[in-house]
């Protein structure tokens, strides 16, 4: 189960361009013309924060939200209308300079939630495509760990190219003392075929899934995976979390995520779960219904997983 109580976060998207060109990237079709939140939206949400106290924390995301200058200057604005806590959703690179390091952590931001796509340098930038994204994501990472009153999440996109790494990338991290959650995302095409044959067969990523989970919690850390059936993790059901905090986007996103077409399974009408977001439709297309391999859960297999420690 997660660390972190998606109620208590909103998110906020405030940026859309990138420097990493990841061949996993959901939004790489739509990028050009997804709008960031505004200045006036993003003082509004402020402003209700402050009036209201309706969450504690909030999320500055985007393509990457570093790219933004004044990312101080958001964070303080944020803390100072009642945010106990500020987090960047990033792909880390620019974290590979301490100072910007010490900068962010001095406007107000306390959480860092770094995108790592591979267990070493090698792996990692073949799937971002920039050569040192790893060494500067990782750099970054290290300083923060040094810095008090800070914590760092992980995500990693699980794809036919990634999945077979996720225990050695939990290795790779063991050593960064603040590291309190680890998030691996099974990757979806935002589209109805798989187009760039990313999408792994379930049955393959389980066992490394399954190590990783293992391994990250042995750390002492949280898990959370999203997008995978509920019932193939067995015992480890209760890492499954699809919650999110509250997404502020441009509408034409919600648009495009339609496409994949969640929650199809042949068990959905007599399984008990209320996580699972079942298969999507490049799924099905992919490797079909795969009706033998999933089952349904029993309202008492549920109850006991979500008893589960984390």
């Amino acid at each position: 189960m997660g660390r972190y109580d998606h109620a208590a976060y909103v998110s906020l998207t405030m940026e859309f361009r990138c420097n990493l060109k990841c061949i996993h990237c959901m939004i790489e079709g739509t990028m050009d013309r997804l709008a960031p939140e505004s200045d006036a939206h993003f003082e509004e949400i402020l402003a209700r924060n402050a009036r209201e106290r309706r969450w504690t924390g909030l999320i500055l995301t985007g393509s990457e939200i570093t790219l933004r200058r004044d990312l101080p200057d958001l964070a303080r604005r944020a803390r100072a209308s009642g945010f106990d806590h500020v987090r960047i959703q990033t792909h880390g690179m620019h974290l590979g300079q301490p100072s910007f390091c010490h900068r962010l952590v001095e406007a107000g931001i306390d959480e860092f939630f770094v995108s790592i796509a591979g267990s070493d340098a090698a792996s990692h930038d073949a799937l971002t495509l920039v050569p040192g994204s790893f060494e500067r994501a990782l750099r970054g990472l290290e300083t923060l760990d040094a810095m008090e009153g800070v914590e760092t999440l992980t995500n990693t996109v699980v794809t036919e190219r990634s999945y077979r790494l996720l225990p050695v990338l939990v290795d790779r991290l063991a050593h960064l003392k603040r590291l309190t959650q680890m998030e691996f995302w099974v990757y979806f095409p935002m589209s109805e075929r798989d187009e760039k044959g990313l999408v792994a067969r379930h049955a393959d990523v389980l066992p490394y899934l399954r190590e990783a989970v293992l391994r990250a919690r042995a750390l002492g850390r949280a898990v959370e995976v999203k997008n995978f059936p509920e019932c193939l993790l067995g015992d480890l059901g209760d890492a499954l979390v699809n919650g999110q905090p509250e997404l502020h986007i441009d509408p034409d996103f919600w648009r495009e995520f339609g496409r994949n077409g969640f929650y199809q399974c042949v068990h959905r009408e007599v399984c008990s779960s209320r996580e699972c977001l079942g298969l999507n439709t490049a799924y099905i297309e992919k490797f079909g219904l795969e009706a033998d391999s999933l089952q349904p859960l029993r309202a008492s297999r549920r109850r006991a997983w979500s008893r589960a420690p984390a």
